[in-house]
This record gives structure tokens, sequence and C-alpha cells, in this order.
């Protein structure tokens, strides 16, 4: 399995950041992927990579939530890192609406320049929206030019929107919410389509249940596995094996 969205560099994890990782390979977890999400996040992120070399694969990019009024200062500084360190991804990068509007356009300008450095250093995307899949749609549907490829990450959207960021050719990254209760999701992961999917926990945020409301970690997506398993009705093996493969083909600088 690999967890392809996780903060494991994340201060809630500086107390025993071993012993998850042990954790998370006794699970059978070839690769924790992590997302930068801001300046001060460069740092853990990498000294978290080094730590862990056959293990972790940092990408690089700014977080929607951290965009303010020094957004092309803040960009600046984020995009010199390619050229310091190989990264597998630009991300995470996107749009949230969900706390505050203020910035809705410098994050717009962050997106859309982020999505070009994607397309001149032939690296694929990892987009979070929150309270904003329109808005990021109608910004992706401009900007893919057929070289753009990716994943939304955390997904928790209807059919008709997962057809919709398939059709523009991106992957569709499950993880706790497809085992909430109440998240909708079981009337959803039936019908995806499988070849479009990878799996993730965002740790150390959304566990998964049993454990809604704890510390989430990469171990853990062991049981979004289980539960795309039980909705498809079918082995799990077969979930893990699909969406590894298709997590290798999209971020081919992971092997």
């Amino acid at each position: 399995m690999i967890d392809t969205h996780a903060h494991i560099y994340a201060t809630e994890f500086d107390n025993d950041r071993d012993e998850v990782v042990k954790r998370a390979l006794e699970q059978g977890i070839s690769h924790i992927l992590l997302p930068n999400i801001d300046l001060e996040s460069i740092e853990p992120m990498l000294n978290t990579e080094a730590a862990y070399p056959e293990i972790c694969r940092s990408m690089m990019g700014l977080h929607p939530c951290y965009v303010d009024a020094n957004v092309d200062e803040t960009l600046k500084t984020i995009h010199s890192w390619f050229d310091k360190h190989k990264f597998i991804a630009v991300g995470e990068i996107g749009i949230d609406l969900y706390w505050d509007k203020t910035y809705k356009a410098e994050q717009e300008k962050a997106f859309i320049t982020q999505l070009n450095w994607a397309k001149e250093l032939n690296l694929p995307v990892v987009i979070h929206t929150r309270d904003s899949i329109e808005e990021t749609l109608t910004l992706l549907k401009t900007e893919q030019d057929g070289s753009l490829s990716g994943v939304f990450h955390c997904f928790g959207g209807s059919v008709d929107e997962a057809k919709a960021i398939n059709d523009l050719g991106f992957h569709l990254g499950l993880g706790g919410v497809s085992t909430f209760k109440n998240g909708g999701m079981d009337k959803v992961i039936p019908h995806l389509d499988l070849s479009k999917v990878i799996l993730e926990t965002d740790c150390p945020y959304l566990a998964p249940v049993p454990h809604r409301g704890k510390r989430n970690e990469p171990a853990f997506v062991s049981l979004v596995a289980n539960r795309v398993a039980d909705l498809r009705e079918t082995e799990v093996n077969k979930i893990i094996e699909i969406t590894s493969k298709n997590a290798i083909n999209l971020f081919k600088n992971i092997k």
C-alpha cells in the first residue's frame, strides 16, 4: 500500500515518528508521500524524508490556506526549491473557501501559477479543495492542455463530481472520510472508476473509523482499503493492487 498524502513531518508526530513509520511498515505500507503546505513546513518535511529515505517522498507547493497578501514573494521562494531538490509532485495546491474568502483572488492566482510549474516540470499536482469544487474545476478546465495530471486529494464529493474530475484526467484520493457513516461515500465509491483511485490518510487529520477524532497515521490507510473493498464487494488485495499501481503510475518518481 502507498499512503499518497501524509503530514508525518507535523509536530503531532515529533514524539513517536519512528514508531509511526514502523507501524506503517508492519501494515504493508511501502511509501509515504509528503505534501508541503507553507514555508515553515519545508524544513521538517525534508528532514523527515532524509530520515526515512526508502519510504518517504516529498512534494513542493503552497497550500491555499497559507495564501495571503504576500503570495508573490512566497511563491517565488517555494519555486526556488525545485532547483535544489527532487520532488515527486507540485503540492499541495488548490482553493479553500471554507474558513475565509478574503484571499480568493490570490488563491486562484497561486493555483494557476503552480499548475503552470507542473506543466514546465512535467510533474503531477496534488489538489486540495474545500467548498470550492466548482471554482477549482473551472480553472482546471482552462489550464488543462493535456499535459496536466494529478489527484484531488481527500475526495468526498458526488459521482458527477468524480466523473468531471476523471474527465479532466485526474485521480481521486480516498481517505478517512470514506469510512464515515455520515460521509455519504457509501453511495459514491461503488460507482467510481477504480483506475483513477488512490489511497491516502491526510494524517494527522481525518482518522478513519474506528479511530475517528483521534490522530491519524499512515498505518490506517489499510482501514480505507478495507472500506473501499467492502463497498465494491471485492477482495481487499485487489483494491491494494489497483490503487498502488495507480499511485506508482501517477507519481513516477517514487520508485
